[in-house]
């Protein structure tokens, strides 16, 4: 088994990696028990492998960091955010195919 191309995001690492990324970043709330998560996990980390000269991809378990949850207005889940240049600029719910979500980075990806 490969290692994942999608780093989990604590609180603590959120200034550094995110705010201060000099590439976008997309954050995916999720937890273990969520099968909407569970679902498209595996097409973030593909997309996440694919564009990772351009695009950070973090994951954040809402059950471990619920104040990075609460903080981001998270209350469903899959929840993503899109930061760039250390703002938040895009932010939608839901699991979605590959070719939605890449229609939706594709501003982020140059």
């Amino acid at each position: 088994m490969r290692p994942s191309p999608v780093d989990a995001l604590t609180e603590e690492m959120f200034p550094s990696r995110v705010l201060q990324s000099d590439k976008p970043v997309l954050i995916q709330f999720w937890a273990p028990w969520c099968g909407p998560c569970r679902m498209v996990s595996p097409i973030v980390e593909q997309i996440a492998a694919e564009n990772a000269d351009k695009l950070d991809v973090v994951k954040v378990n809402v059950d471990d960091e619920t104040a990075l949850a609460i903080e981001h207005g998270v209350s469903s889940i899959p929840a993503f955010i899109v930061y760039e240049d250390g703002k938040r600029k895009e932010q939608w719910v839901g699991a979605a195919p590959k070719a939605v979500l890449m229609r939706t980075l594709a501003p982020y990806l140059g």
